[in-house]
């Protein structure tokens, strides 16, 4: 893998978990998701 494909991952990953949190818990509950599934959930947009 190379280094830009690195960074661009790392990227969605942040935004992915900076999406995540802006949410409250109402919004989360009705996505079927709990705050502390966020950081599993960005995971799954990051391979690294």
């Amino acid at each position: 893998m190379n280094i830009a494909k690195k960074i661009a991952d790392f990227a969605r990953y942040q935004r992915t978990l900076r999406e995540l949190n802006s949410l409250d818990s109402r919004q989360l509950h009705d996505l079927g998701i709990t705050k502390g599934d966020i950081k599993s959930i960005a995971r799954g947009t990051y391979i690294g």
